[in-house]
């Protein structure tokens, strides 16, 4: 279930089809500060990101830390992209017409951040950013979680 302050705020980005650097502050400070984050409000951010016609740089940070910290390290077992969380992270970041720069991002960096992934979130990490992800790993800065399989 979605708050009311955050329905609040996705109306009034919808609006305007774009986010700011005062929206992204408003959101962290007073928005999402007191909550706790759920897959519903990660689902809500990412479609965000997607419907806007322009988003500034500190939106894309912040949803990237944002996901990535919830998926990885605050959803249990952490440190883990199981089977259900590879799904539903796919799923999301996916929707519509495909995955925007910052969803291709989030699924990187949580490849990268993990200590084991599904492979469903491999798959979708390499399928649409496979040029990048050899490039880190020629460079040796391979993912975690492929360490780990």
């Amino acid at each position: 279930m979605m708050d009311h302050e955050l329905r609040e705020f996705v109306d009034r980005v919808m609006d305007r089809r774009a986010i700011d650097d005062e929206d992204v502050k408003m959101l962290q400070r007073d928005i999402l500060n007191d909550i706790v984050i759920t897959r519903d409000i990660i689902d809500v951010l990412v479609a965000l990101d997607r419907a806007v016609a322009q988003s500034c740089k500190a939106y894309a940070d912040y949803l990237v830390a944002l996901v990535v910290d919830f998926a990885v390290w605050e959803n249990r077992p952490t440190g883990v992209i199981d089977r259900d969380k590879a799904y539903w992270l796919v799923t999301t970041l996916s929707a519509g017409e495909g995955p925007t720069a910052t969803a291709q991002r989030i699924a990187s960096e949580i490849v990268r951040e993990a200590e084991h992934c599904d492979e469903a979130l491999l798959a979708f990490a390499f399928a649409k950013g496979a040029a990048k992800e050899v490039a880190r790993a020629a460079a040796g800065s391979m993912p975690r979680a492929l360490l780990a399989n």
